[in-house]
Order: C-alpha cells, then structure tokens, then sequence
C-alpha cells in the first residue's frame, strides 16, 4: 500500500477538494476515519461525486459523528467514545488517500491529536493550505507541529487565488517542497477539477 494523508492548516482551506483531485488523478481509494457533522452531506460523498471513484474505492469512515465540531468533542456530545486502536491505516493494495479533520492540532479525543496520530501511521503528508492573508503563520505553525513529531512531509499545495511570495515564503521558510496551487473553481465540476489538478500540479510527485 502507499498511503498519502492529506491535512490541511485549518478547516475549510480546501482539502477535501484537493484530496479528491489527488485521488482522481493516482487512482487511489479514499479514506476519511473520522467525519464531524453531515448536516451538508459528508467529505466522502463528496470526494466520490468529484473524484468519480468507484463504490469500492472510498472506503466507510471508522466514525462518523453528526456534530459539526473538533471529532473529540463531536463524539462527547453525540455519546460516542472513539477508540484509537481503531484508527489504524487499512491494508490494501496500491494507492490510498487518507484526509484528516480540520487542522493538524485538532483532537482526536482528549488525549491524542491528528498530528499524534499521523506520527503513529509515519505516512507521508501533504499539508494544504490557503493562499490568503494570515496563511505564513498558520503553514509554518502546522509544519513545525508535523516535524517535532517526527512526521514525514512530502510537501505543501495551495488553495485559492495565486499570492507568490506568501507561497515561496513558506516553502522556504518552512523546507518544504511546494507542489502547485489549486485555484478557486466555480463551478466545481468533476471535469474542472481534473483539468486544474492535471494543468498546475506534476503527478509523479505523488507517486
């Protein structure tokens, strides 16, 4: 298996829809362990619309909460204990794509965050990111959270509106490889999406 987790520096900078277009473009599975609210339907279902993978290729969330919060106080309200020993990488066969919740701090439970648990897996991370003002502090914060922890970054990839110094600033600044920057598409199609992936990333970075 060659797993990719894909975290983001915050909630909704874009990782859902990065990670659908990185799963499109592998041809990985898709896994989620942890969803928090689906009033708006969850990350999976939107992944399988964007990505157009096949049924089997996303796979069910280990948890899936229905309050729209960080998953530890998610699962308090809705009476759920989750359990970490659940929380491990399937074994499958090629490519997977793994997304987290929120940012790389968020907790899990009370005792173990997202970046705890990524140093568990010791799969390789690709954080994303916001190209708006504020984004330096929040990526390098989220990088120097992954490597004190000893997780292994295969590099960084933007959202939004191109902002070259603030991009270049991190992925100095930071050490990190800088893949590409995903513009804002409206409409967010499946055949949009592919072709802004394929036309501003390289693939054989992922593989």
């Amino acid at each position: 298996m060659n797993p990719i987790v894909v975290t983001g520096t915050d909630t909704d900078v874009g990782k859902t829809v990065f990670a659908a277009a990185l799963a499109a473009a592998i041809g990985a599975r898709y896994w989620k362990p942890v969803q928090a609210g689906d009033d708006d339907g969850t990350d999976r279902e939107r992944v399988r619309r964007l990505a157009r993978l096949p049924e089997g290729a996303i796979l069910p969330e280990a948890y899936r909460l229905r309050t729209p919060c960080s998953p530890h106080r998610a699962a308090a309200i809705d009476g759920v204990t989750i359990d970490a020993a659940r929380l491990v990488l399937p074994a499958l066969d090629g490519s997977l794509v793994v997304e987290g919740a929120g940012g790389v701090l968020v907790p899990v439970t009370d005792g173990l965050l997202f970046a705890d648990l990524f140093a568990r897996w010791q799969a390789p991370v690709v954080l994303v990111a916001r190209t708006s003002l504020g984004t330096i502090n929040h990526s390098l914060l989220s990088i120097e959270a992954l490597r004190s922890r000893g997780v292994p970054i295969l590099g960084i990839a933007f959202v939004g509106d191109a902002v070259e110094d603030s991009e270049a600033t991190i992925a100095r600044i930071g050490g990190v490889r800088r893949f590409g920057r995903l513009p804002l598409l409206d409409p967010l199609t499946p055949e949009a999406l592919a072709d802004a992936f394929a036309a501003n990333f390289d693939l054989a970075a992922f593989r």
